[in-house]
Formats: C-alpha cells, sequence, structure tokens
C-alpha cells in the first residue's frame, strides 16, 4: 500500500471521489456538495485554514485503486485550549474494511500532526467549528445523514478502537413528531414567561439579519465560549454563518428570546436539505437549484432539523426554554408543514440538555456520533470530556 500526499488538484479530485468509491449503491448515504467539501480546505472560505496548518492524503492498494484519504490540521483556536497538551484534528476519513490500511492512514496524520509540535489527535472532526462534519457515526446506520453530518460504516468504530483511539465524547441526534404535545409542566411555566412583559420571543425576519446575526454572536459567546474546546465567535464568523443558512432559512422555525431587549436566547431550525440534495448527486448545478426551489416553493420537505438552541447562563433554568420551545412547537403544528424534527449535536456531556430532550413525550435518540481522541504519549493518563454542570443547557 502507498500514501500520497494531496498536492494538486489531481490529488484533491481523487481526494473528494474516495467516498463515491466506498458508498456506492449504499441505500442510506448521501453524497455531500461538492462545494460543502471543498470549502473547508479553501483557504479564502475557511477562517482557520492556512497554506501550512493541513494536510490531506489518498491511499492506494497493491494494485494502485484508491482505497482510504484522511486529513489532518491544526486549528490555531483550538489547539491549546481547556488541555495541558496542544491537540490537532484528524477528519475526512475513509476507508476499506481493512485494519492495515486504517493504520496507515492514521499513523500518517499522527506523523504529520508530531512534526507541528502537537501531542494528540482528535477526529473524525471538522477543521473549523463543530457545527458540521463532526464524530465518527456509531449508531444509525439505518437512517440517512442529516446534511453536514458525516455518514459511516459500522466497521468504522473498530479501524478508530483497534488503532488506540478512545472515546471523548459522543453526541445525540434526538428525533420527534412535531405534533406531540408538550408536558403540562413545560406549558405552565412557558405561559408564565410569556405572560412576563420583561420577556418578549420573535421568529427572523430576513430583512432584519444583521440585527439577528449580532444577537446570534452574543448569545453563542455567553454560553458556549467559556465551554472545552469552543473559541470565541467573532462578528466575522457570525455573519458567515448566518449567511450560509440563509438560503435555506424558513423565518417561521427560527426564534430569538429577549429579556427587556437584551438577545437571551435562540432556537435556529431549517429544512433539512438532504431530502433534496440527495438527488442531486453533489452538484448543486441550474438541475440542483431548479429542484431546491421547488421544495421550496411547494413546502414538499416535512422534515426539520435543529441547528441550535442555547440559553444564556444568566437566564438558565429560569423557564425560557419552555417558553422559547413552546412557541416554536406551536408556530410548526399551526403555521407549517413538518411532521418530523431531528437535534443533531447534543453532547452526553450536557446531562441537562439530555434530560430536557429526555422530557419531551416520543423523542428518541436516533443516532449517535463519537469523537475520539488518541494522546501520542501512550503513558499519559487518558481523560475525556468532562461533564458540564447539571444546569447547563445549550446544545
Amino acid at each position: 500500500m502507498t500514501i500520497e500526499s494531496v498536492v494538486d488538484k489531481k490529488g484533491e479530485n481523487l481526494f473528494y471521489k474516495v467516498p463515491l468509491q466506498l458508498y456506492k449503491g449504499h441505500k442510506y448515504w448521501i453524497r455531500p456538495l461538492d462545494k460543502d467539501i471543498q470549502s473547508v480546505f479553501d483557504i479564502k472560505k475557511n477562517p482557520v485554514a492556512k497554506d501550512d496548518n493541513f494536510m490531506r492524503w489518498i491511499l492506494r492498494d497493491e494494485q494502485q485503486q484508491v482505497i482510504g484519504c484522511i486529513a489532518a490540521f491544526v486549528n490555531p483556536k483550538t489547539v491549546n485550549k481547556n488541555t495541558d497538551y496542544s491537540v490537532g484534528g484528524i477528519g475526512f476519513f475513509e476507508c476499506s474494511d481493512n485494519q492495515k490500511a486504517a493504520n496507515l492512514l492514521f499513523d500518517t496524520a499522527k506523523n504529520w500532526l508530531q512534526n507541528q509540535g502537537i501531542e494528540a489527535m482528535e477526529g473524525p472532526i471538522n477543521f473549523g467549528d463543530r457545527d458540521k462534519w463532526w464524530g465518527l457515526l456509531t449508531k444509525g446506520f439505518n437512517q440517512e445523514p442529516n446534511y453536514l453530518a458525516n455518514y459511516h460504516f459500522p466497521y468504522y468504530q473498530q479501524l478508530f478502537e483497534n488503532y488506540g483511539f478512545k472515546l471523548y465524547f459522543n453526541q445525540f441526534t434526538f428525533k420527534r413528531d412535531t405534533h406531540l404535545k408538550l408536558p403540562d409542566v413545560y406549558r405552565k411555566s412557558a405561559i408564565e414567561i410569556l405572560n412576563n412583559p420583561d420577556y418578549r420571543f420573535e421568529h427572523i425576519r430576513k430583512k432584519n439579519l444583521d440585527k439577528y446575526t449580532d444577537d446570534f454572536r452574543i448569545i453563542y459567546n455567553n454560553a458556549w465560549a467559556n465551554h472545552l474546546g469552543v473559541s470565541e465567535m467573532k462578528p466575522r464568523q457570525a455573519k458567515a454563518i448566518i449567511n450560509s443558512l440563509k438560503p435555506v432559512l424558513d423565518e417561521k422555525v427560527a426564534w430569538f428570546g429577549y429579556n427587556k431587549d437584551k438577545p437571551i436566547a435562540f432556537f435556529i431550525a431549517v429544512p433539512e436539505v438532504n431530502q433534496v440534495f440527495k438527488h442531486v448527486n453533489g452538484k448543486l448545478n441550474l438541475w440542483g437549484k431548479f429542484l431546491f426551489i421547488t421544495q421550496k416553493l411547494f413546502k414538499t420537505n416535512k422534515k426539520l432539523l435543529g441547528i441550535i438552541f442555547g440559553v444564556t447562563p444568566e437566564f438558565d433554568g429560569k423557564g425560557v426554554t419552555h417558553a422559547l420551545t413552546y412557541v416554536v412547537r406551536k408556530t410548526m403544528e399551526e403555521e407549517t408543514n413538518y411532521r418530523i424534527f431531528e437535534m443533531h449535536g447534543i453532547g452526553d456531556f450536557n446531562p441537562a440538555m439530555i434530560k430536557l430532550v429526555d422530557k419531551f413525550k416520543g423523542s428518541e435518540k436516533s443516532k449517535i456520533h463519537t469523537t475520539y481522541r488518541y494522546l501520542f504519549d501512550r503513558n499519559r493518563p487518558y481523560e475525556r470530556m468532562p461533564l458540564k454542570s447539571k444546569k447547563t443547557k445549550n446544545a
């Protein structure tokens, strides 16, 4: 077997096509949009990508067939955050069911990271924010992946764990019928907040998107920036995230909460666009755009994806979560055609949020994505990501 570094367009094209060969004809895999993967390694589009802080490889077998690929990277914003050792990332790993092949890919990434002065690697993760391409699918193989979420074969888990990777944290996807009623205790708490004139809740209006972008950044930084592995969001990042959602945004399922005009909470969901993109074979060309526009006009998509949900610590546990959930669910039932709602990326390090979701009758833990970590010094004591305070409810 031979490893080749990706150094030109030809290598890039081979790198992007590896999953097409492995998942060809697979019932549940949905090919990601080419542009979404390419943007991760574009220094003009990814603010953490530089010319020298990432590398990609492809793996060929003895017959020179491409059987695997991997990327390694150093995110300057998180490399030393909340750890006493430096951590790099690996991602976009694909491989045939061959432990020797997987080990060669992992060793190659490890050696490159060590040459960058890194002491551990985490993966499979995104080269950037945790809102996409994060974690190895370890449950939910008989379901289609959501947009910007990883799908993997079951044997990938053994490839990682046999090499020596250990669980760092799990992220859960919860599924629920949008028409199921909320528990009585939630409705009572929600109505108390909604009747309090100090609070107001409103859905996004695209004509005021700049305002909501700034509110989003404020809430995010208050709710997450002090957590392990999460860097503070800058205005440029917030604008990029909201702009990326703008083409698919449905105003009625993206909400903000305020206390005396101070932004304190948000719930942002979007139509699950993989239900459309699965028909375009990775290309958002003229036909793909036609399908997408048709879906928006005729509202054929019945599945909704929760992108992010959070409350600032100051107002956590005061009923704001219940009120926000109440108004969103009421709007879904009365003013939209969505029937299935999935919330992706709720970490097992956040027991309060899991407990909150579990209380909603009919919620199902439908998928698990596992983030692994591998310490280069095998004698160093290993610890998984610590749990958050039980009062924290951000996903």
